[in-house]
């Protein structure tokens, strides 16, 4: 990888979603020339493309991508709230209920940015284009990397523009930020190398979601968040944002997949763990019909493993690991491994930063993969190894989720580690661990009942 701006350089950036302008922010710093390539049309406002299927639904910005979003962009948050969008506290403005326990509410010092996918990544567009040496095109697809006579070296790609004959790009640095659907295995085989071997998990999730109309009072707080659990394999998450919308989500597991009429979609809110959610739609103006998406597997992709790579070669966000997005892991990750991408490129050494940031991508992802695989792995049909340390940990969070409906102290630790901005040792800290054991365990006392919904 060279990056050395005195000598020039030139970076292309396959992929303008999230992660491929995370990536372009920071290579800008090191390179003069930065070209993202995108085969959509890219929209002008802040609605859903076609390549970007998820962004009709809910996302999240956990606090620690919101953190790295502001260092990255100076000012967002002021301008995204300028057009609509809300930062709120993650525990004083959020209503949370886990395993059927709703988690006592406080201040938790954690910001976090409610905003829709679309309206972010227009945002984040706007402000990338207009840095120095950065150019964006639309329309256009990279087919493969190439690279140099004996394949050590990637030295451009081959790009196909609308209307046009493929033609070579020179580059001094390739980024696959091409997402879910990337090549990545295929380009690879082509230049004479393995692909990485991968880790996979399927939490048969499926998607349904809908928009309604926000006004001021129609709820107590600004979102909503029922986690799925072993006895209740469904949820959802309402999230306040701009246009004065409620973005609202339901997602079933192992083929309890919500309706998409809109009569079955209500009946579905009505079956999830606490009938709080389906309190509030009922009382809501829809806007949208519902939208349904499958949720792909969950893969991670060891790079990090591999003994031979080729020179000038980089791979970014979810092409490097796609996570079950009920977590809302994925963005706040890519920003993670941004800052792990501008750290490598600062410590120089050519090609070895390249290798570097493998590693450190690696580590930006362990501590989420692990928190979504051991929590998918809660439910018994989601094949996956089982090990001791897991059942543990799962048995572990269950008495954690009850301790923190009455004690915003726990609850806060998890959100803490939740949110990225502690160690999940955070949650065994003597303070904590103590809170949680001296209660009995969940089985024990399982959450209070609560009246049906509608007889409320």
């Amino acid at each position: 990888m060279t990056g050395d701006s005195s000598r020039g350089g030139h970076a292309v950036v396959a992929g303008a979603g999230i992660g491929g302008l995370l990536a372009a922010r920071v290579l800008s710093e090191t390179y003069p020339r930065v070209t993202v390539v995108e085969r959509d049309a890219l929209p002008k406002g802040g609605v859903p493309r076609r390549g970007v299927p998820q962004s009709h639904h809910a996302h999240g910005v956990l606090s620690r991508g919101f953190e790295v979003l502001e260092e990255l962009f100076p000012g967002l948050g002021e301008d995204l709230v300028a057009e609509g969008a809300l930062v709120r506290d993650a525990q004083a403005d959020v209503r949370w209920f886990n395993d059927g326990y709703e988690l006592r509410r406080a201040h938790s010092g954690l910001p976090c940015l409610m905003v829709s996918r679309p309206a972010l990544e227009r945002y984040l567009r706007s402000r990338v284009a207009a840095l120095p040496g950065v150019e964006i095109h639309d329309r256009s697809e990279v087919l493969e990397p190439v690279a140099d006579g004996d394949g050590t070296r990637v030295t451009g790609v081959r790009l196909l523009r609308v209307n046009t004959e493929p033609e070579t790009l020179p580059a001094d640095l390739f980024v696959d930020s091409t997402g879910r659907g990337n090549r990545g295995a295929t380009w690879l085989r082509a230049l004479g190398y393995e692909p990485p071997g991968e880790e996979r998990v399927d939490s048969r999730v499926v998607y349904v979601s809908r928009e309604y109309r926000r006004r001021p009072g129609d709820a107590e707080a600004d979102a909503y968040v029922v986690g799925a659990s072993a006895a209740a394999p469904r949820g959802g998450v309402a999230l306040s944002g701009e246009g004065d919308r409620w973005l609202v989500t339901l997602f079933g597991m192992n083929g309890d997949d919500p309706p998409v009429d809109p009569e079955g979609y209500h009946r579905f809110a009505e079956r999830l763990p606490v009938p709080d959610l389906h309190r509030l739609l009922v009382r809501l103006e829809p806007l949208t019909e519902p939208r349904l998406m499958r949720i792909p597997v969950s893969i991670r992709r060891r790079y990090d493993r591999l003994d031979r790579f080729p020179q000038g070669y980089l791979v970014f966000g979810d092409a490097l690991c796609q996570f079950n997005p009920s977590y809302g892991q994925g963005m706040t990750v890519a920003a993670c491994e941004a800052v792990a991408l501008r750290e490598c490129l600062a410590q120089g050494n050519g090609d070895a930063a390249a290798r570097r940031f493998f590693r450190r991508a690696a580590e930006a992802a362990d501590v989420p993969w692990d928190m979504s695989v051991g929590g998918d792995l809660r439910f018994p049909f989601v094949e996956g190894r089982r090990t001791l340390r897991v059942k543990l940990l799962n048995r572990y969070v269950a008495r954690l989720h009850q301790a923190a409906a009455e004690d915003s102290e726990v609850g806060r630790a998890f959100l803490w580690v939740a949110n990225l901005k502690s160690p999940p040792q955070r949650l065994f800290a003597p303070g904590v661990l103590s809170r949680v054991l001296r209660r009995p365990s969940a089985a024990a006392a399982p959450p209070p009942a609560r009246m049906p919904a509608e007889s409320r």
